[in-house]
């Protein structure tokens, strides 16, 4: 029960954590190309991750959980930031929601899939439900999409569910921050080639908030959150703290209202309510 517990605890932190991560792309792409972005946030966790694991003298994963951790690099480290920030050139951030609504759902899936877990039949109420609701609530929000952006977040939640069950299969063996820092460094050499081949032709027109925004998904969406996140899913269950991930988006408006002075609804208000039960309901059941 303690493990549990602090499962949820530690995955909480994580998508506290992440949900700075799509406004963050949005702006850094401002500034940068996708390409150069999803590269240049890898190659500074990356250098990150291995100063961790060389400072900490961490041993070198097996060789059978290699194709695992590559799982895990296609999924988190290039997939999905890839895929976002592609798609963050057609869509707002705020329609992106509709789609981060599906991941908790989709992360759930492929726990059962690679995780090996069986969730009992109630809890894939609450989460269809907590789902639904979430993504209601972004459509209702939100402006305008585009075709080509909503595929794009499509393949990128699909990508990112299998790359956080894997590795949170992975985290039961080697540890949550060592996974992500194995992964980093896997797809190191890729990520410093395509950095190399898409710097900008001139820095001087890349402003302060691009670089706010890539010095955030560098260190926090990369790294730090993935510590807290795949630590949360190893000990309190992949479809569980999975359905964390639905409060995500709320964290993202509540700071918005809170730094920005952004107004925030009484509908956002009651939507949070009924997702909190979701998470509960799926907690119970999971």
């Amino acid at each position: 029960m303690k493990a549990t517990t602090a499962g949820w605890g530690s995955g909480l932190l994580g998508v506290m954590i992440f949900s700075g991560s799509l406004p963050a792309t949005r702006v850094a792409v401002g500034g940068f190309t996708p390409l150069f972005l999803t590269s240049a946030r890898a190659v500074v966790a990356a250098l990150l991750g291995l100063a961790l694991l060389w400072g900490l003298r961490q041993k070198r994963p097996a060789r059978g959980d290699i194709v695992s951790l590559g799982v895990v690099a296609l999924g988190v480290v290039i997939g999905f930031p890839l895929l976002t920030a592609l798609a963050l050139q057609h869509i707002t951030s705020a329609h992106s929601i509709v789609f981060i609504g599906l991941l908790p759902l989709c992360t759930a899936i492929f726990g059962v899939l690679r995780g090996g877990e069986r969730p009992k039949p109630v809890f894939w109420l609450f989460s269809i439900a907590g789902s639904l609701l979430v993504a209601g609530f972004a459509l209702a929000e939100s402006g305008p999409g585009s075709l080509t952006g909503d595929l794009l977040m499509i393949a990128a939640v699909l990508l990112c569910g299998l790359g956080y069950a894997e590795g949170a299969a992975l985290s039961r063996r080697l540890g949550g921050w060592q996974v992500i820092s194995w992964a980093l460094l896997l797809a190191l050499p890729v990520m410093v080639v395509l950095a190399l081949a898409t710097l900008p032709v001139d820095w001087s027109v890349v402003e302060a908030p691009a670089w706010i925004g890539l010095a955030y998904v560098s260190v926090f969406s990369m790294l730090v959150g993935f510590v807290f996140w795949y630590r949360g899913l190893a000990l309190g269950g992949i479809a569980g703290v999975g359905q964390l991930q639905l409060l995500q988006p709320f964290f993202g408006l509540a700071l918005a209202g809170m730094l920005l002075g952004e107004p925030v609804a009484w509908t956002m208000i009651a939507v949070t309510v009924l997702i909190v039960l979701c998470v509960a309901g799926a907690r119970r059941f999971a």
